[in-house]
């Protein structure tokens, strides 16, 4: 019985222990990672897997040149703490590079980038 015990205990020890060192993992991109889109999105949005903090948080767009096409600074969802966005400009096509930083409300931070490519001048706006 008591082996029992400790073998429960152990484990939900581990389990708490996993789920306090959880960090917020992109889970999903609008426009998708390393996609080519015939249209300009309007804006940039990131799912995380944890609820991000606002406050420390950032979300990015850079064209070719390493210049922001922000129309303006990114903001997490108030409805969704998971999520992230950022309106843009009216782009050009291109090859546009997203670069991200999210904090989770544990505190844990996790960065990454990657690129989405517009092949026509149209905007979905």
């Amino acid at each position: 019985m008591k082996l029992r015990r400790y073998v429960l205990t152990a484990a939900l020890v581990l389990v708490a222990s996993t789920a306090a060192f959880a960090h917020a993992h992109l889970r999903k991109a609008e426009p998708p990672v390393g996609s080519t889109v015939r249209a300009a999105p309007a804006e940039v949005r990131l799912w995380f897997t944890e609820k991000l903090e606002p406050s420390f948080s950032r979300l990015q767009v850079l064209d070719a040149r390493g210049e922001s096409v922000a129309g303006a600074n990114s903001t997490v969802d108030p409805t969704d703490p998971a999520q992230i966005s950022v309106p843009l400009k009216a782009l050009t096509p291109g090859t546009y590079k997203v670069v991200w930083r999210a904090v989770s409300v544990d505190t844990h931070v996790t960065e990454g980038d990657h690129t989405f490519t517009v092949s026509q001048q149209s905007s979905m706006r």
